[in-house]
């Protein structure tokens, strides 16, 4: 079960994360990415919960409460698109000028 929990404070941990999910259910991974140039966190995160049922809880218990200074939102992590799509239809590429230009 994977979780997205957005509007993260900068200063989160992962096991800051962890005790806060661990109330409702048992925590099986947390992902904090960072900014590859700086290595500060990007304020999102994702918690991956041992069942659908702690999942849900930690969702409706979570989505909207105030941690850390923020208002977090929790959902359901969708899964990542592939790299080169956006969503509305089309992808983004390189044209011949190094620009950007979208293809249809």
């Amino acid at each position: 079960m994977s979780i997205y929990v957005g509007n993260l404070s900068y200063n989160v941990t992962q096991d800051d994360l962890s005790k806060v999910f661990s109330e409702y259910g048992t925590v099986k991974r947390v992902q904090l990415p960072t900014d590859s140039e700086t290595g500060r966190a990007r304020g999102f995160g994702f918690v991956e919960m041992e069942s659908a049922a702690a999942e849900e809880a930690a969702i409706q218990a979570l989505d909207g409460a105030e941690w850390m200074g923020r208002v977090m939102k929790v959902n359901k992590a969708r899964p990542r698109e592939e790299k080169g799509t956006r969503s509305g239809g089309g992808s983004w590429g390189k044209n011949n000028n190094s620009g950007y230009s979208r293809h249809y």
